[in-house]
């Protein structure tokens, strides 16, 4: 089937380019048109903060979102300038939640300009003044805050009216001394990184460097690019549909550039080799595509399985970063086999050709564009780009400048270094088998301390107006006024304002010595009975410290259960709480059943038991010490400057499940190019100990490049300042980079050696049973390494099964 494919790609090359060019202006298109929908809000079914979040939704349906604007003035807030500028800001922001034809934006230079407050309607914004609450004002009277809650308002709306509510806001602000910052979803704007430039650039160094070609280099990245702009239009036209988080367009990022430039590297190298194994240009895309395409085929089916068993955790905000990160997976996989054959057919035998204009112009651009992301002077790019224009133009004139670039000679086989690294592991099996073993064990170590939970605004950086914000807030009202519990008490003590003050002065009493800071009621003056009442507490420690999970435990299982008042408690702090309860207990579903899958694949493809048994144990020893990497760091703190971030804190809740998925179907990628290989030279000489040498030789390269990139790609969003992408990023980043060398490059041919031929035992009964599934393809062309021709001794025969 792919070999058909590719002879369609070939023959009908501007055809298959055409369509995608389409493909992606038109899905960009519609899908600017409409806009995102993203929503970072997830419901928790049986937990007693979703039953808190469903009552309070069940009274008033439309809650939405929730702001703060803090103020802080040593001369006090209720110094009458100080007061009078901080009621102009609240107007003002109130105002702009009112729906005008013209929307709330600026106009020119006045940011106010398209908002009045004298017009009339009803607000989106509702806004309580501390003016009208004491208690939103601190003890000293020097800081205070204005509660918003925002309804009826979508992802990109949100964004567009809480920058909006700033800009203006920041021109109303006319006292000395007066600080105003903007906290909350309403202002928390989410920033694609600019980081991933970096490990763009990486890639094409990387590239060079393996190839050196710039055709070469340039066909991965080219697909990589293209395809993910596609992904990005189906991902923004599907958060219309599913719930997507916001910041799962750079997931699919970091997901569809790590596997689109690998899978891609993966074909154009078997290419390669076909070529300069004599191929004719179509024979040896077809025969890429038949062999290299079905590996790429079957790791990225592999990949979205992994991923869809996400769909076992039975959240729709997993679901959607599910479903967003298949689509560029999916996509990559299709732009492999579909448009690369294509534009191979248009390079040709060109694609090892570059002359020396050409790689002079590439330093150019790569560096301009180093240059001008860390600066942020973007007119840079457009001067590299002059002047690599420039140097291709006075190269018409300079002859020097058209010479090819000349290409190293491979070296014979048993010369080269993974062939000789191959038979020193060999040599000491038991012995690279324990040290490798244990590397990743101490490396997994921390993982037995692991905290699920979810940051804070605290973590970003200080030049974002919500972290000052957070910062303000703590310093005048104690830590736990930035992650409030939510107690809804309901049953008699709703009824009875006795019993309901009653219970709030016990939950007074248990004081800062409890972790109380603060507990905050209607007054009694004002108390109504009703199906329910609400307690807000304020924690005295951080929303993501230890401590305030402990509280939540302690007044569920404790202190609510012992006053006998039907009480629960929810609040976006108890919601982690929650959450990371939720996740964890089924995290080993999702475990088992990703497992199960890919043992069952792998017996089908490589006939065997013990292979597919060790791969499921190597890539859980990598992923597990990937695990305790990000413990250590981002947990206990070890290093986390280096990283750029300022406090110690829990992992992520959703990260361990998504690293996994992710991590165990890239590992699969290495684990099917270089067993495939292996495989092949066992069938043909039936020498374990050769197969698993000459294997690694003649793979071992083009992972090392492919995991590089993907390590580059990954690690640049480390970068950012997004917390759960740093997470996630270095945590891709590091299990693939121990996946591709401890595990492929030393437990792999020690364990390969130490079993034998017994690697490739498997039960006739159960071979019968099993379908046949074939990653080496159905012909081959002869496509040996081009260091073939220097190994006079090698016979050149179809390998099995083709």
């Amino acid at each position: 089937m792919l070999a058909r494919l590719a002879r369609v790609s070939v023959r009908h090359h501007w055809i298959v380019i055409g369509a995608w060019l389409a493909l992606l202006v038109v899905a960009n298109g519609v899908a600017s048109g409409i806009g995102p929908d993203y929503r970072t809000s997830f419901t928790l079914p049986d937990t007693e903060s979703q039953e808190v979040l469903d009552t309070l939704l069940e009274a008033d349906p439309n809650q939405t979102f929730s702001a703060q604007i803090v103020a802080e003035a040593p001369q006090g807030v209720d110094d009458p300038a100080v007061r009078a500028d901080l009621e102009n800001v609240f107007a003002h922001a109130v105002a702009a939640g009112i729906p005008s034809e013209g929307g709330a934006g600026s106009d020119g230079d006045d940011p106010c300009a398209g908002i009045d407050v004298n017009r009339q309607g009803d607000s989106q914004i509702t806004l309580t003044s501390p003016y009208d609450n004491p208690q939103l004002i601190s003890q000293d009277g020097t800081i205070a805050f204005a509660q918003l809650d925002v309804r009826d308002i979508g992802f990109v709306e949100l964004q567009s009216l809480g920058t909006d509510i700033e800009d203006c806001a920041d021109t109303l602000v006319t006292v000395d001394n007066l600080t105003v910052e903007y906290g909350g979803d309403l202002f928390g704007e989410f920033e694609l990184p600019e980081s991933e430039v970096y490990g763009i650039i990486a890639a094409v160094i990387i590239l060079v460097v393996a190839f050196g070609s710039i055709l070469a280099m340039g066909l991965p990245i080219g697909v990589a690019l293209l395809g993910l702009g596609v992904a990005f239009a189906l991902v923004s036209l599907g958060s219309h549909i599913v719930q997507i988080p916001d910041f799962a367009s750079s997931m699919v990022a970091m997901i569809g550039l790590g596997v689109g430039i690998d899978y891609a590297l993966f074909i154009v190298t078997r290419y390669r080799e076909a070529l300069h194994a004599g191929a004719e240009v179509e024979d040896a895309i077809v025969d890429a595509m038949d062999t290299s395409g079905r590996a790429v085929l079957f790791a990225g089916i592999t990949v979205v399985i992994s991923l869809m068993g996400l769909f076992l955790i039975g959240l729709q905000f997993v679901q959607g970063m599910a479903l967003a990160s298949v689509s560029g997976v999916v996509m990559m996989i299709l732009g492999s086999l579909t448009l690369l054959p294509a534009l191979l057919s248009l390079v040709g035998r060109r694609i090892d050709n570059t002359t020396r204009a050409a790689m002079i112009a590439l330093a150019l651009v790569v560096v301009g564009t180093f240059v001008a992301v860390t600066a942020k002077q973007w007119a840079l790019i457009g001067a590299a780009v002059v002047a690599a224009v420039a140097v291709l133009v006075i190269s018409i004139f300079v002859r020097s400048l058209r010479k090819l670039v000349p290409h190293r000679a491979e070296r014979p086989k048993e010369q080269r270094f993974w062939y000789r690294w191959s038979r020193l592991i060999q040599h000491r099996p038991w012995q690279s088998a324990l040290a490798a073993v244990t590397v990743l064990v101490l490396f997994a170590l921390p993982l037995l301390s692991i905290r699920l939970g979810f940051g804070d605004y605290g973590n970003l950086p200080e030049d974002k107006t919500v972290r000052r914000a957070y910062d303000m807030l703590a310093e005048g009202f104690g830590p736990g006024a930035n992650g409030p519990l939510i107690i809804v008490v309901q049953g008699d003590a709703a009824q009875d304002a006795d019993a309901f003050y009653a219970f709030a002065d016990d939950l007074r009493g248990i004081g800062p010595e409890g972790n109380v800071a603060r507990v905050g009621t209607a007054p009694p003056e004002a108390f109504e009975p009703a199906s329910f009442q609400v307690i807000r507490l304020e924690p005295g420690t951080a929303p993501q410290d230890a401590e305030t999970a402990d509280l939540v435990n302690s007044l569920r299982d404790d202190v609510i259960p012992q006053s006998g008042v039907d009480a629960k408690i929810g609040g976006l702090t108890a919601s982690s709480t929650d959450f990371a309860s939720y996740m964890g207990d089924r995290m080993p579903l999702l475990f088992g059943v990703v497992l199960a899958l890919s043992f069952l694949l792998l017996m089908a493809v490589f006939r065997s038991i013990l292979v597919p048994l060790k791969a499921v144990i190597m890539n859980l020893l990598s992923i597990g010490a990937a695990y305790g990497i990000l413990v250590a760091i981002f947990q206990w703190g070890w290093g986390m400057e280096l990283i750029g971030v300022d406090k110690a804190g829990p992992v992520e809740a959703w990260v361990p499940m998504f690293l996994f998925a992710i991590v165990f179907g890239l590992s699969m990628d290495y684990e099917v190019f270089l067993l495939s290989r292996i495989k092949e030279e066992y069938d043909r000489t039936r020498d374990n100990a050769t197969a698993v040498a000459d294997g690694l030789a003649a793979t071992a390269r083009v992972i090392t490049a492919a995991a590089l990139i993907m390590f580059c790609v990954f690690a640049a969003f480390a970068l950012g300042d997004d917390r759960q992408l740093k997470l996630f990023g270095l945590g891709l980043a590091v299990a693939v980079l121990i996946d591709a060398t401890i595990v492929r490059m030393v437990l792999v041919p020690a364990t390969m050696e130490l079993l034998g031929d017994r690697n490739w035992w498997i039960p006739k009964w159960l071979d019968r049973l099993l379908p046949r599934i074939h990653v080496e393809g159905t012909r081959h062309i002869a496509a040996e390494p081009a260091s073939a021709a220097l190994e006079p001794d090698r016979p050149k025969e179809p390998v099995a099964g083709t």
